[in-house]
C-alpha cells in the first residue's frame, strides 16, 4: 500500500512537471516595439485575401468540392493578375479532379535551383481563415510582390490542395503528390518554405503552449512567427531565422526538433522531409496558440493583418537572401 501511494505521489508529480512545462517559460520574450511600421496597404491586400476565402468562398475541401474549385479559381486570377502563367499538377481523388496550383518565376542564372515558398488551400470542415487562408494570402502576396522582381533561382510559389484530413499525410495529400513527383524527376529543390496558420497573435499571459518540456525555452505570449524544422533542415530554418530579423520587427523564435515530437511534422512541409528535401514551416503555432483552430469559429476577423504584413515582409528578405545564397 505504501508503495503504491508513494508510485501515485510520483505520477501525480511527473504529470504536474511536465505539463508546468506546456506554458511558456519566457515571460518577457521580445518585446513589441510600441512604434512599429505598418504597411497598411500589405495587410488590406492579406485581408482582401482572408475575407474572400474564408468568408466569400467559406469551407473548401474535396467534401465541399464547388467550393474548392472557386478557390482554386480563385488563387488561379490572382497568380495571373501578378503576370504569371500558371501551371496546374491535376490528379484524381474519390473521381474528383483536384489540383496543385503553381506560379513559377524562372531564375535567370541559374533556373534548375529552385526554392519552394508553399500554402494549402483546403479546409477542414470549417471556413479556414487562419488555417490555412492565412498563408495562402501571404503565399499570393509574396508573389505579387516577386512578380516584378529579377532572380537568380527559381522561386515557385505553390498553392497545395489536400493537406487537412481525411487526406493528411496519405498519397492524396497535394504535397505528397508535388514531393514524390519532384523527386522521381530528381529536381534539384534547394529550400522548401511552407506557411501554415500565420495570422492569429495574442500579447496575453499565458496564450502560447509547447508539447511536453519545450515551455522552459519559449516565450509566455502568442505574439511571435515559429520556424519550425527538423534536424535535415536546421541550416535552412537557421538562415531563414537570420534573415527575418534584419527586416522585420515581429518576434521570430526557431525550433529545431526530431520529427517525433508532436506537431512538428504537422503541415506540407513533411512530404518534403519524407523525400530528403530542406524544408520548414513558418506558423502562429495553430492550436498551441488560437482557440478557433479547426473550428467554425475560425474566421476573418479574428486576424491580425497588421502582424501578418511584417510576416510577409520578413519573408520577403529571407527570400532574397536565399536567393544570393551560393
Amino acid at each position: 500500500m505504501e508503495r503504491a501511494l508513494r508510485l501515485i505521489i510520483f505520477a501525480i508529480f511527473v504529470f504536474l512537471i511536465l505539463k508546468a512545462t506546456t506554458f511558456g517559460w519566457n515571460f518577457w520574450g521580445d518585446a513589441v516595439p510600441s512604434f512599429k511600421r505598418i504597411d497598411s496597404r500589405l495587410a488590406q491586400n492579406l485581408k482582401d485575401h482572408v475575407h474572400r476565402l474564408a468568408q466569400g468562398i467559406g469551407e473548401r475541401s474535396l467534401f465541399k468540392y464547388e467550393s474548392l474549385k472557386e478557390a482554386e479559381k480563385y488563387i488561379t486570377g490572382e497568380f495571373i493578375s501578378f503576370g504569371y502563367n500558371v501551371e496546374f499538377q491535376e490528379y484524381k481523388v474519390e473521381e474528383k479532379l483536384v489540383k496543385n496550383i503553381i506560379a513559377k518565376k524562372l531564375g535567370s542564372q541559374d533556373p534548375e535551383e529552385t526554392i519552394i515558398i508553399g500554402a494549402h488551400y483546403d479546409t477542414c470542415f470549417n471556413p479556414g481563415a487562419d488555417d490555412n487562408a492565412s498563408g495562402l494570402a501571404g503565399l499570393l502576396e509574396l508573389a505579387r510582390y516577386f512578380s516584378g522582381k529579377k532572380t537568380k533561382q527559381t522561386i515557385q510559389f505553390v498553392a497545395f490542395v489536400n493537406e487537412e484530413p481525411p487526406f493528411f499525410k496519405t498519397e492524396d495529400m497535394g504535397s505528397r503528390v508535388y514531393a514524390e513527383a519532384a523527386k522521381a524527376q530528381n529536381n534539384k529543390i534547394r529550400a522548401v518554405i511552407i506557411l501554415e496558420s500565420i495570422g492569429y497573435y495574442s500579447s496575453v499571459f499565458n496564450s502560447q503552449r509547447y508539447p511536453p518540456l519545450l515551455g522552459f525555452f519559449y516565450p509566455n505570449r502568442g505574439n511571435f512567427i515559429a520556424v519550425v524544422g527538423n534536424l535535415h533542415s536546421r541550416n535552412l530554418a537557421r538562415d531563414i531565422t537570420t534573415g527575418f530579423r534584419k527586416s522585420s520587427w515581429l518576434s521570430i523564435n526557431t525550433a529545431v526538433l526530431p520529427n517525433f515530437i508532436s506537431g512538428v511534422d504537422f503541415s506540407d512541409h513533411w512530404s518534403f522531409w519524407k523525400e530528403g528535401y530542406p524544408a520548414v514551416m513558418l506558423t502562429d503555432t495553430a492550436f498551441l496558440r488560437n482557440p478557433h483552430y479547426h473550428k467554425q469559429s475560425d474566421t476573418w476577423e479574428k486576424l491580425d493583418y497588421s502582424y501578418m504584413a511584417e510576416l510577409v515582409k520578413g519573408c520577403r528578405e529571407v527570400l532574397i537572401q536565399l536567393d544570393n545564397r551560393q
